[in-house]
C-alpha cells in the first residue's frame, strides 16, 4: 500500500526539510517560517468577522474567539517546531514519547467530561491508550504504515483524538444512564445478575450513542465534505486518487480505535460503580 501514497507524502517532507531546516547557522529558517506565516494571519480576518457578529449579537464570546486563536496560533507553532525535531532524529523513543504524551493530555480531557467517574482520568487515559496502542498495532504489523515518526505521529494523533471524543462521551453516558435508572439495576442484581448482566442494557445503549457518530461520518464520508486528511494531501499536491487511499485506512483505524477504546472504558468503569458485595456504589451517582 506505500507505493500508493505513502511515496508522495515522503516526497512532500523532504521538500519540507529543505526548505524550513530546523538548525542552521543563521535564522534563514526563522524568516521562512515567517513567511510561510503570511497566509495563516491573513486568515484571521474571517474570526474578526465572527468576533464582530457576536458583538453585534450580544454573544459575550469575542474575548473567548480571540484567545482561542491566539492558543491555536501559538500550540501549533510549538508543536510543528518539536515535530520537526522528532522527524530529524528518527528515533522510535520519541515516537513513544510523543504518543504517550498526546495520550496523557487525551485522557485527562477526557476524564474532565466525565468527572463523576471515579478515577475518571486513569480510565479514559487506559482506555485510549489501549483501543490506540491495539490498532496502530494491527496498522503496522499489516505494514500499512511504515513505525517511523513522520507518519506514526500523525497517525496516532488522529486516533487519540477521536478516541478521547468517544470515551468521554461513552463513560459520562453510562453514569449518567445507571443513575437515571438506578431501580431497574439495583432490581436485577436483588435478582441475582451480576454487575455486568444487570448493567448489559445501559452499555450497549451508551456504546451505540457513542460510536454512531463515528459510523455514521463514515458512512457519509466524501459525500457532505472531504475530511482532513484527504483535503491536506490534495491542497499538498497528490492526486485525488492517491489521497482517497489514505482517506480509507483513517476511516479504518477511527472506528477500530473508537470501538475498542468505548467497550474498555465501560469495563474499567464499572468496579467503580458497584461495591464488593455487587451493590450499587450510591455516592458516584448521588451528585
Amino acid at each position: 500500500m506505500e507505493s500508493f501514497f505513502l511515496k508522495t507524502m515522503i516526497t512532500q517532507n523532504n521538500t519540507l526539510q529543505q526548505q524550513v531546516p530546523l538548525v542552521g547557522t543563521d535564522f534563514s529558517w526563522m524568516i521562512e517560517f515567517l513567511k510561510g506565516m503570511v497566509k495563516p494571519v491573513a486568515a484571521t480576518a474571517v474570526v474578526f468577522l465572527a468576533v464582530a457578529l457576536s458583538f453585534s449579537q450580544k454573544l459575550g464570546m469575542e474575548r473567548e474567539m480571540v484567545v482561542a486563536i491566539l492558543r491555536a496560533f501559538i500550540q501549533l507553532s510549538i508543536i510543528g517546531f518539536v515535530l520537526q525535531f522528532i522527524f530529524n532524529q528518527d528515533n522510535a523513543g520519541w515516537i513513544l514519547l510523543a504518543y504517550l504524551f498526546m495520550v496523557s493530555v487525551a485522557g485527562y480531557t477526557a476524564g474532565q467530561r466525565a468527572k463523576h467517574v471515579p478515577r475518571g482520568k486513569l480510565v479514559a487515559g487506559a482506555s485510549i491508550l489501549t483501543g490506540t496502542a491495539v490498532t496502530m498495532l494491527v496498522l503496522v504489523l499489516l505494514s500499512v504504515f511504515p513505525f517511523t515518526p513522520r507518519y506514526i505521529i500523525p497517525v496516532a494523533g488522529m486516533m487519540v483524538g477521536n478516541s478521547m471524543t468517544v470515551t468521554g462521551v461513552t463513560m459520562k453516558r453510562l453514569r449518567d444512564d445507571i443513575k437515571m435508572q438506578m431501580n431497574l439495576v439495583e432490581t436485577a442484581l436483588a435478582l441475582g445478575a451480576t454487575p455486568r448482566q444487570a448493567t448489559h442494557q445501559q452499555v450497549k445503549r451508551t456504546l451505540v450513542l457513542a460510536l454512531s457518530p463515528v459510523v455514521d461520518n463514515t458512512k457519509t464520508v466524501g459525500l457532505i465534505s472531504l475530511p482532513g486528511a484527504m483535503t491536506g494531501l490534495i491542497m499538498g499536491g497528490a492526486s485525488p486518487l492517491e489521497a482517497i487511499q489514505l482517506q480509507i485506512v483513517v476511516m479504518n483505524m477511527m472506528i477500530g480505535a473508537a470501538t475498542v477504546s468505548s467497550i474498555v472504558a465501560t469495563y474499567l468503569c464499572w468496579p467503580a460503580f458497584f461495591t464488593k458485595a455487587y451493590q450499587l456504589e450510591t455516592r458516584v451517582f448521588s451528585n
